[in-house]
């Protein structure tokens, strides 16, 4: 976190000099006035300079990417990182020629990761972020999956005419086998167990 000390006739003189020397602009910086100064007599006799201390705030986005960057590069997997926002939602996406090492067993990797990516950018934002972390259109891929999973098993479900079980799985992959079964009329879904171990069941409309 970078800081500087400035001085100038006045408190606005004195952050102005302070910006200048951090090469930013006020809207990414805290200003704290240290002493607003004193013109003194005709401006000169017992005058005091303004004294104000500006500290540059760290960029959640930025700090986030030097974090992915390190732990790739600590894996033996350096990536590169594309940023896209949307207000309060920010997507990574990763790209590498080993980012199936990022990814790891059925996403598991990439998961932590992205658990660990959301508590790094919320460190450092002044409003709460979420985090949607991917690579090389691995979600996307994930998801066709799920979806041609849930209605596979939605049909072992009704022909057994008992409850089919999957595995664990993050929130928001058991949020698409729920979607995926929302209009089938033949069974039901709900999740079950604690985290991490909270999967879902799709029983046969009986």
């Amino acid at each position: 976190m970078k800081q500087v000390t400035a001085t100038g006739q006045t408190v606005e003189e004195a952050v102005e000099s302070a910006l200048a020397q951090l090469k930013t602009t006020k809207d990414r910086t805290e200003v704290a006035v240290v002493d607003e100064g004193k013109k003194g007599l005709f401006g000169i006799f017992g005058s005091r300079p303004a004294i104000v201390k500006v500290t540059l705030k760290n960029d959640p986005i930025e700090e986030t990417k030097n974090f992915l960057m390190q732990v790739s590069e600590k894996m033996g997997a350096p990536i590169e990182i594309e940023v896209k926002r949307d207000g309060k939602h920010v997507h990574f996406l990763l790209s590498g020629e080993k980012i199936a090492l990022l990814i790891g067993k059925r996403g598991q990797t990439l998961n932590s990761l992205q658990y660990l990516t959301q508590l790094v950018i919320n460190r450092f934002s002044d409003q709460y972020l979420t985090v949607l972390l991917d690579a090389e259109d691995y979600r996307k891929r994930r998801n066709d999956t799920l979806v041609q999973l849930a209605h596979r098993l939605a049909q072992k479900a009704v022909k057994s005419g008992k409850d089919v079980a999957l595995e664990p799985m993050p929130s928001y992959e058991r949020k698409v086998i729920h979607a995926a079964l929302f209009e089938n009329k033949r069974v039901k879904t709900f999740s079950d167990g604690a985290e991490p171990h909270r999967h879902i069941v799709i029983s046969p409309n009986r």
